[in-house]
């Protein structure tokens, strides 16, 4: 009774930051109303991403804590305020940590809605024993400071820029997880395996190399591989290069220069499985040697239960003279005829 109760709703609390689920019941919410929840860091101001109409109450197992309170412009107000604060001592904090010697990097802060929790975000090699540089901090803000080691990519995606691309990180602006990225990935789209080219803000591969990924593997599935020789209608032709995004694959035939042509046209000309000039080869020798009246191959020897081929013994192709058995009941029961009762032998 109490799960049908339940009104979850998604809350978010930064622009590209993971959603929470929460229980609105009592408030009537809409997707970008702006809530107080109570959370690890303390209060926090969220905004509503999910409305419970689109939320499947029966898939959400765990226990959610109740929103406090719509958020109103007071609120609002004070949390834009203790952001700038935040900015602030950000950069008192980052001299106090290399005052103290500390081999740490601070890269964002935030404060709870009530300004008594100050939680800053910091990157480093190794180990870090910020004990007393908390202690330090808690007596200059006049709030109680946690400190938490993130990753390069969280670094990334806090403080924000610029991309390769010229358009802004999408981890800060729309990618709300982090993409497996594999240099597989990069040899499949034909990129130069050059790191510094590879490489995003955070100095990891870059996630924008999954999002073609498939699109590739699914085009270059069905074609030959650049630099295969394959047999068509007006004899044998190399591949040069295929071009994904354009759709195009170039072909240099035997006579003339290179040509271009779309991938739906290649297709239509020659099928969706081409076959090597290789195989080609060896369906030819064996036309050629059954014309010639030569005795075709042998076939091959039938696999064992254990999957691997059983050899032929020595002189299994001789044919061996069959000794016929005689059978003692049929010459005492003169003649077949099938008419005895007793069973076959």
């Amino acid at each position: 009774m109490a799960d049908q109760q339940r009104k979850p709703v998604g809350v978010r609390f930064k622009e590209a930051g993971k959603v929470y689920y929460f229980d609105a019941r009592g408030l009537d919410l809409e997707a970008g109303s702006y809530v107080v929840v109570e959370t690890s860091h303390g209060k926090e101001v969220g905004r509503v991403v999910i409305a419970p109409d689109q939320v499947i109450a029966s898939e959400i197992k765990e226990t959610l804590k109740p929103i406090l309170r719509q958020a109103s412009q007071e609120d609002l107000e004070r949390s834009a305020e203790l952001k700038r604060r935040a900015q602030e001592h950000v950069a008192g904090a980052r001299a106090e940590a290399v005052h103290e010697g500390l081999d740490m990097r601070i890269v964002a802060g935030d404060y709870g809605l009530d300004g008594s929790q100050f939680t800053l975000y910091f990157v480093a090699e190794d180990r870090v024993d910020f004990r007393s540089l908390a202690r330090s901090l808690s007596t200059r803000f006049d709030a109680r400071v946690q400190l938490l080691q993130v990753g390069d990519r969280d670094r990334a995606k806090a403080v924000d820029g610029i991309g390769r691309c010229g358009e802004r990180l999408c981890c800060s602006s729309w990618l709300t997880t982090f993409p497996t990225v594999s240099i597989k990935m990069a040899k499949e789209q034909d990129l130069p395996l050059n790191p510094s080219k590879l490489s995003g803000a955070c100095g990891r591969l870059l996630c924008c190399l999954t999002y073609e990924y498939d699109q590739y593997r699914e085009i270059k599935g069905s074609l030959p591989k650049v630099g295969a020789r394959i047999s068509t209608p007006t004899g044998e032709a190399k591949v040069l290069r295929i071009n994904v995004p354009k759709e195009t694959i170039t072909l240099l035939p035997g006579e003339g220069g290179p040509v271009e042509m779309p991938l739906t046209q290649f297709r239509l000309m020659y099928g969706t499985a081409i076959r090597p000039t290789e195989l080609t080869e060896r369906f030819e020798k064996e036309l050629f040697a059954a014309d010639a009246g030569a005795p075709p191959p042998p076939p091959p020897s039938p696999p064992s239960a254990s999957g691997r081929e059983i050899a032929a013994p020595e002189g299994a192709g001789e044919q061996r003279p069959r000794r016929r058995r005689r059978r003692r009941g049929r010459r005492r029961g003169g003649g077949g005829g099938g008419g005895g009762g007793g069973a076959p032998q």
